[in-house]
């Protein structure tokens, strides 16, 4: 599946990704494109953080690298947030999809 092009921004340190978050889930996935934003399911609720938490576990265990090197950069209370995933290209992340 991939990625929607505007959702990606990248620099030499990694790259920050634009998501669409649906929490309450059946499981932890990828879920596709919504509002040129890539749409993550994630199983956790949207309460005291658990969305959040859980949605920086599925990238971090998802492309191998250290949970300190994913963050939400913006969007922390709402379903569209910013991700800054450290070390990675759009190479790697286009193997999560």
């Amino acid at each position: 599946m991939p990625i929607p092009p505007q959702a990606i921004h990248t620099d030499c340190d990694g790259l920050t990704l634009d998501c669409h978050i649906q929490p309450g889930a059946s499981r932890s996935r990828i879920a596709g494109e919504y509002d040129n934003r890539l749409k993550v399911a994630v199983a956790a609720p949207p309460v005291d953080g658990k969305a959040n938490a859980a949605l920086r576990e599925f990238f971090s265990k998802g492309l191998g690298i250290p949970l300190r090197d994913v963050r939400i950069i913006s969007g922390e209370t709402g379903r569209k947030k910013r991700l800054r995933l450290a070390g990675i290209s759009a190479s790697d992340l286009e193997k999560l999809c």
